[in-house]
Order: C-alpha cells, then structure tokens, then sequence
C-alpha cells in the first residue's frame, strides 16, 4: 500500500512540472521590485500585451510564467533556474538589467534553451549560440547620440554612468563613437543603481567644463546626475541613452532633463513617424493589445522591447515543425534554430533579422533621435 501512494504522489509531481500537450512554456524573468523596477515593471506588461495578441501557433497555446528578480542578477539567476528545472519552459525571457539578462544568457548556453531577451547583450562563443536580444546594440545607439553631438558643435563630453556592465558598455562604445568623430571624452564618472546621491561625481563633471554630458544609465536611476549637475549650475548639453525613455524617468528627473536628447526606438514616437517606417503599424498594434491586456495606455519604450520578444518568439515557433513536442530539448533547440532564422520581421522598435554568431539583429532603422521637451519625447528630423 505504502508502494503504491509513493507511485501515486511521484505521478502528480511528474504531472504537476510537465507541461500540458500543445502548450509551449515562456518563462519570464524580470525587476517588478527593486531599484530598476521601472523598467521591470513595463516589461511584464509588454509581454501580456503580447500574449494578448498572439495567444498561440500553429495549434499550441503559449503559458506565460513570470517571476520576479527583484533587480537582483543572483535572483535572476536562481529563478531562470527554477523555471527550467520545475517549470519546463521552452524559452526564456529577461531581464530588466544587463547584468541580469548576462547571467540569463549564461544559464540559457548551459541549459540547451534559447533566450530572447530585451536589455544590450554582448555575447560571443557559445553563449551567443543560444540567445538572442530585441534591444539595439549600444554602438548604433551611441553612434547617434554622438553624430547628434557632432552635428551640434560639440569637441568636449562628460561621461556619469553606473558602475556595472551597462555603464563599461555604454562608457567603451562612446569613447570609440567619439574618437572616430574627433571628440574628447574628459570624463568617466560612476555610481551603483542603488546611490541616492551623486554629488561628488557632478562636482568632477562640472570642474571639467565639458560642452556636453552623456549619462550610460537606464531607468529610474538614471535620473540622479541630472538633477544633481542641474543643483550644480551646469549649463552644457545633456545627454542620455535609450535606458532612460520611460515615464518614471521624467517624473523623477523633472525639469533637470528638459532639452535632453537621447535615442530611442521608434516606437516611442510612432504617432511622428512618416506612414513608410516599417514599425508605424506594428507599433499601433502593440498599443491597442497593451490597452486590453493592460486597461492603461502604453508610454515608454520597455513595454514595447518586451512585445517585440513576443513577436519574435510566436515567429519563430510558427515554424517549428509540427511533429516536435514542446517540452522536450528537440523542440528548444529546433526553437533556437527558428529565432536564429527570423528575418526582416517587422517590429515596434524597426525590423529584425537574426543571425548565428551575434544577438543582434536591429539595423538602423532601430534608431530615432529624440528631445525631452516637457514631458513629452519629441521626434528630432
């Protein structure tokens, strides 16, 4: 008797992780607390407006599972472990912070499970075999940042970035951008996400004198130098990236950032676009599932990355072959294969077209320059 319950409860456990027929498993990883919540937040709506939409493929229905990281990379880390060993997802998503979504791609190589993630990846080996990003790559972002410098008479920025992953991102590729376009960088300021202050590093930067300031941080955190060279009577040109482009951003940074310029996906400003940009209707389309999905309208750019993995994940699994069950390592590898071949798919923030060997797939049509004016983004032509 005993035999036969302990048969029983092991059945109920096996039935309890798998995954029902028919049914392909997403798990999300993403900040819905902690200091880049901001951002966390926005994701997890994205991927419901994308649920919303695309609810299944090709006779399987999707089953979104979502846990929180609290903006903490061991979280993320423990997490995306939970959701393949007990959850038996078939792809992985996330997370809200670059040092997060690296440590994703790390369990994603090792676990044989595709990643499509919406923060700046740079990956190489094998890591990069298995996940993929929707987020442009800091050069082609940077690069505009700095050709809109150029093109308004600066010779001289500051840099003020966190002191993780994104800021050495960010800090690296503005230093090739601007060498390449003849501008000094005089400064390389850094702070932790969660500081609440950075005064002494705006003292450094205003010292320096610099014509312009560019800032490699990202969310509600990104707005602390602002405020603090604003309090230290900077009169420069101030700068951001496209981690800053959410509504919690201007909220905290409020007057200090008006006149920012910063690029952007075109999402943001789909309403300026000209009816030819190829991501005009896409992005009507996420702002109407949003609105269902969500019952609020959609402001930032986030939310729209995350719709964008949404997209690329239902593509890509539309043409999985038909006779490959979720839930096995055939159908996540043959996944893989298929996210690795998604090509000019048209999406909120441009088009994107993988391929083996980079996590990459934006192009210039990825990138929009825009101006902080009150607080709304303004298309700069």
């Amino acid at each position: 008797m005993f035999a036969a319950v302990a048969v029983s409860a092991l059945a109920l456990a096996a039935a309890h992780g798998a995954a029902s027929a028919g049914e392909i498993r997403v798990g999300l990883v993403t900040p819905l607390s902690g200091p880049i919540a901001s951002q966390g937040i926005p994701f997890s709506k994205g991927m419901a407006a994308g649920q919303h939409l695309i609810p299944g493929v090709n006779g399987h229905t999707f089953k979104l599972i979502q846990l929180d990281d609290e903006s903490n990379p061991s979280l993320s880390t423990r997490n995306a472990r939970k959701l393949i060993d007990e959850d038996k997802v078939d792809v992985l998503v996330g997370t809200g912070g670059v040092p997060g979504a690296m440590a994703l791609a790390s369990i994603a190589s090792e676990s044989k499970l595709p990643l499509v993630s919406f923060t700046p990846l740079f990956l190489s080996g094998e890591k990069a075999a298995w996940s993929v990003t929707t987020a442009q790559p800091a050069s082609l972002m940077i690069q505009a940042v700095v050709d809109t410098m150029k093109a308004n008479g600066v010779k001289t920025v500051g840099y003020i970035g966190f002191s993780d992953s994104w800021g050495d991102l960010a800090y690296n590729t503005l230093m090739d951008e601007a060498s390449k376009a003849g501008i000094e960088v005089v400064t390389n300021e850094r702070y932790a996400r969660s500081d609440t202050s950075v005064t002494g590093q705006a003292l450094k930067i205003v010292a320096a004198n610099p014509d312009a300031v560019l800032g490699g941080t990202a969310g509600t955190p990104g707005a602390l130098p602002y405020i603090a060279l604003a309090d230290r009577g900077y009169q420069g040109a101030i700068y951001g990236t496209h981690g800053i482009i959410n509504p919690d951003f201007i909220r905290v940074a409020g007057g200090t950032a008006e006149g920012l310029l910063a690029p952007t996906g075109p999402a943001v400003v789909a309403d300026q676009l000209p009816d030819s940009h190829p991501s005009k209707a896409v992005a009507g389309e996420f702002k109407a599932a949003y609105q269902e999905a969500n019952g609020e309208e959609a402001k930032d750019a986030f939310s729209a990355y995350a719709f964008d993995a949404w997209k690329v994940i239902a593509d890509a699994a539309s043409r999985v072959d038909p006779s490959i069950e979720p839930g096995t390592p055939a159908y996540r590898e043959a996944l893989r294969d298929a996210i690795f071949q998604v090509s000019d798919l048209p999406v909120t923030h441009g088009v994107l077209t993988f391929r083996p060997g980079s996590p990459y797939g934006a192009d210039d049509r990825a990138a929009v320059m825009v101006k902080l004016t009150g607080d709304q983004w303004v298309l700069q032509k």
